[in-house]
């Protein structure tokens, strides 16, 4: 039987305050999340100039993305815990203290090393101030329609950051330098951290002596860091080398000694009580294939416009907006509303069947595709996502206890930053060689690029279809009561 140690007086989340403040401590939350989100579309966008400056190899461009997966997946669950234990306002602020030095580091980046290096430091900050959002938001809005819209604003300033990141990520390295799309942290994250000192309301946990379980935090920061670099390393060495088999099984065997130490630990770093959420464990397996379908089709699509179509990176992130901005609008304007008068299960399995049809369409794209017939669509049909991630959130965190909120959190981002390594991982594996069979077999090159990208989005159709399975057996209706 696991030991819990109930939480002292003291520990309980502050009552929610007045609406003004509530509503300035959301700002300063999606404000973090905008300059995250943000900064991942923007590096993106910019990978090309990034080469050719700093003479990246093909092979070693990739860590300029994977140093940052790897450390954001590898400690969102454990920067969820230590804000449960020291305090989520703490950690929050000291993440956009972290990801904003960062930032300005990779801005200053001269070599490759250096780069990666400080990709890796934002992933650090990135994960701190990602993993206690959710359960920030949870604690200031106990009430489901209050949540609901809270948690809607929440996904659309996502879906904002990733088209503001696309558009503008572009624009600066080809009007200014590359250097110019990590200083555009710098603002955004002052002024958070600025407002968050005043508008978060402290909240004291039960300390680190109530249990932080270092030896816990060691073998699950080392699996999910391991799983990941097996993951992302996929593209250069194949899913089924000595090297993946040998980084793989060594994850699985730390995660299994992981959960062996939680279910025997006085003080666990993860309760497994948090896993008697029902809601939780099907929300976090629902979304990593949604998300490794959804991350996986952003990194195809732009790769086909650019490399068979020919577009330029500004135009690339200006074919991209019709879907964020409807995903972003979908998610402020609408979900909430239909939610609440359609509940969350309801909202989520239409958001999936949406995602799958436009996935779906991409599964004949052709080599001389037209933008308005043949891709215009599918970019429309992503609007799916903005209903889907709110509803899927709100699932997520109804039944957690207040005190595991940031456990909860650093949990169900972990499901994302695992399902979205994996899905680039599969996808591009796939898409790649099939590309380099058929470019060997003597096909045209754009010819054998679109049979490459047409195998990733048939795969990635098959990810949102398992997610909508998953979803329609597992997935039940959020109590009211």
């Amino acid at each position: 039987m696991t030991t819990h140690v109930p939480a002292a007086p003291d520990t309980a989340p502050p009552a929610p305050g007045p609406t003004r403040s509530r509503a300035l401590a959301l700002t300063v939350l999606c404000a973090g999340m905008l300059m995250i989100i943000l900064d991942g579309s923007i590096v993106t966008v910019a990978l090309p100039a990034i080469q050719d400056d700093l003479h990246f190899s093909p092979a070693d461009l990739t860590w300029t993305v994977n140093a940052y997966l790897i450390a954001f997946g590898g400690l969102l669950l454990l920067a969820g815990r230590l804000g449960d234990l020291i305090g989520r306002k703490r950690v929050f602020i000291a993440g956009l203290a972290v990801f904003t030095a960062a930032s300005l580091l990779c801005a200053l980046a001269t070599s490759q090393g250096m780069l990666i290096a400080a990709r890796f430091l934002q992933g650090v900050g990135g994960a701190m101030a990602s993993a206690v959002s959710l359960g920030m938001i949870v604690t200031l809005f106990p009430e489901p329609a209050e949540r609901g819209r809270a948690i809607g604003a929440f996904s659309f300033v996502g879906a904002a950051g990733a088209s503001i990141g696309q558009v503008l990520g572009g624009t600066l390295t080809q009007a200014l330098d590359w250097h110019w799309i990590f200083l555009i942290n710098l603002p955004i994250g002052l002024a958070a951290g600025l407002l968050a000192l005043r508008a978060l309301a402290p909240d004291r946990g039960p300390g680190l002596r109530a249990g932080v379980d270092a030896p816990g935090a060691a073998l699950i920061t080392a699996a999910l860091m391991l799983g990941i670099y097996a993951i992302v390393g996929t593209g250069g060495h194949g899913w089924t080398s000595p090297r993946t088999l040998l980084l793989g099984a060594l994850a699985l065997a730390l995660l299994a000694a992981f959960t062996l130490r939680q279910a025997r630990a006085a003080r666990p770093l993860l309760p497994l009580r948090v896993f008697r959420s029902r809601g939780l464990s099907a929300a976090a397996a629902v979304q990593t294939l949604m998300v490794g379908g959804m991350f996986g089709f952003q990194v195809m699509i732009a790769l086909y416009l650019q490399d068979v179509r020919g577009y330029g990176a500004a135009t690339t992130g200006l074919a991209l907006l019709p879907a964020a901005t409807t995903v972003g609008a979908v998610s402020l304007l609408l979900s909430a509303r239909l939610i609440a008068r359609f509940g969350e299960r309801r909202m989520l399995l239409t958001g999936l069947v949406l995602l799958l049809s436009g996935l779906a369409l991409l599964t004949r794209l052709p080599v001389e595709a037209d933008y308005a017939l043949d891709v215009l669509p599918t970019m429309l049909l992503i609007s799916g996502f903005g209903l889907a991630i709110s509803a899927l959130t709100a699932l997520a965190m109804a039944g957690v206890d207040p005190r595991d909120a940031g456990t909860a959190s650093g949990l169900f981002g972990t499901s994302q930053q695992v399902g979205g390594a994996l899905g680039v991982a599969v996808l591009s594996t796939l898409a790649t060689g099939r590309a380099h069979t058929l470019a060997a077999a003597g096909h045209p090159a754009a010819e054998s690029l679109t049979s490459g990208f047409r195998l990733a989005f048939a795969v990635a159709t098959g990810l949102l279809a398992l997610a909508l399975l998953l979803a329609a057996i597992l997935v039940r209706p959020v109590s009211r009561a």
